[in-house]
């Protein structure tokens, strides 16, 4: 036990000593809300500077379906020009043409395009009219947020036509139709009513992104320890005073809490984040961040998620170990881990999915896969209630996968630590599962 608790220490003092440790800890919230923060305010403040300007709409319709687009992009028509109608505030100009002289038109207008005196030109025929249909080519055509409120201004001038058509308003439609909803979302269980919906999917899913990060990060980072040790051949003086099993297994658990603390850390900061989110989000421009009632975690709910995460963390470890025992250079060890890596990107893959629908069949399926299990179930937990036979099942399933993979990766651990060369054929590691 002495000489467990001994490499299990040497383990973690070694990273948590590090410059990087350090600086992941302390930068890793930032840049996750960043990541989280930063598309959302590129995309308001893009569509705050998006200007659809100097377009030409070619109106073959005869029903003046033009003239309502070019208004409702530039804010009103002005006045006529070259025999039809510019909106002045955007240059959009209207060409009323005939339907045998659409051809010629768009001809004139790619042409005007490519000596850059317009920037596209927006088409509208009988298609338009019957069946909602329009086709706009021009050099900002690969803009998204242009396209955007391009179509917006064509739906909204087809339905204003159909409006008036039928003798409505327009504007008081409008007026009638725009509702805002704001529903709010309760969970019911067996203990009756209790936290909010969305805060308990917002919650789980938080909960599986941090399992699949930490797993990844730290079971690849056994994979290159274990890798270092046995190209530098400070493995071979280890092995002489501690066996191969205590080496993996205080290397398995020193690691593990490395990457507990930091967990732990992260989701302080975010605590803290989620604090000040207010504040934030005005100096952003952004609209404010609601606040979201976070779900109350029972506490058999928090020692199922810290046993899934015990259990799916060691399987996943003790397999990276063995990939690191089993080759002799960081390229065979890229190509061997990837096996691992996608049992892994195949749990969080369905992550999203499971989320929108925690009681689907595909998300009980995806739950009983012991490889899945770590991240897929602590997320149905946090959004559903998870009858307990499925919990229990599950628990048992990841448990018993996870002794049979650590004995298998222990004995490939014992023997590839002190193995050197090529790496092992899939007969070569059944030998040494056997001689071990």
């Amino acid at each position: 036990m002495a000489k467990l608790w001994t490499v299990i220490k040497r383990e973690f003092l070694e990273r948590v000593r590090t410059k990087w440790f350090i600086i992941t800890t302390i930068f890793g919230p930032v840049f996750f809300g960043v990541i989280m923060v930063l598309p959302a305010y590129l995309s308001v403040r893009g569509m705050k500077d998006v200007r659809v300007a100097d377009i030409r709409i070619i109106d073959a319709t005869g029903t003046g379906l033009g003239d309502r687009v070019a208004a409702r992009l530039g804010g009103g028509v002005t006045g006529q020009s070259g025999g039809g109608v510019t909106a002045e505030a955007t240059g959009t100009q209207v060409l009323l043409v005939e339907p045998a002289k659409l051809a010629e038109a768009e001809s004139l207008a790619t042409r005007d395009v490519m000596a850059k005196t317009r920037r596209g030109y927006l088409v509208l025929d009988s298609l338009t009219i019957s069946a909602q249909q329009a086709h706009y080519a021009g050099r900002n055509a690969s803009s998204l947020n242009e396209l955007q409120i391009i179509e917006n201004a064509l739906r909204s001038a087809i339905l204003g036509q159909r409006l008036e058509r039928e003798g409505l308003d327009p504007k008081r439609v409008e007026a009638l139709t725009r509702v805002k909803v704001d529903m709010a979302s309760e969970r019911i269980t067996d203990k009756g009513r209790g936290g909010s919906g969305i805060g308990s999917a917002i919650f789980g899913f938080v909960i599986a992104f941090l399992l699949y990060m930490m797993i990844a990060l730290y079971g690849q980072a056994i994979l290159r320890g274990v890798l270092e040790e046995k190209t530098a051949r400070v493995a071979e003086v280890i092995v002489s005073s501690v066996s191969p099993d205590i080496l993996l297994a205080g290397k398995v658990i020193g690691v593990g809490s490395v990457g507990l603390v930091q967990q732990l850390a992260w989701l302080g900061s975010a605590a803290g984040l989620y604090h000040f989110r207010a504040q934030l989000f005005v100096k952003l421009g952004m609209p404010a961040m609601p606040a979201i009632p976070l779900p109350e975690v029972p506490p058999a709910l928090m020692v199922a998620l810290v046993l899934f995460f015990i259990f799916g963390y060691a399987l996943y470890a003790s397999l990276f170990a063995a990939v690191g025992a089993m080759v002799s250079s960081q390229e065979d060890a890229n190509q061997a881990a990837q096996p691992v890596m996608m049992l892994l990107i195949f749990s969080i893959i369905f992550a999203q999915p499971v989320m929108l629908n925690p009681t689907s069949r595909m998300a009980e399926i995806v739950s009983w896969i012991p490889f899945s299990a770590p991240v897929i179930m602590p997320l149905r937990m946090s959004t559903i209630q998870v009858p307990w036979y499925e919990l229990a099942g599950t628990l048992a399933g990841l448990a018993l996968t996870c002794a049979v993979c650590i004995w298998l990766s222990a004995r490939v651990y014992r023997v590839g630590l002190l193995m050197y060369g090529k790496r092992p054929s899939m007969r070569e590691l059944a030998r040494w599962i056997r001689q071990s």
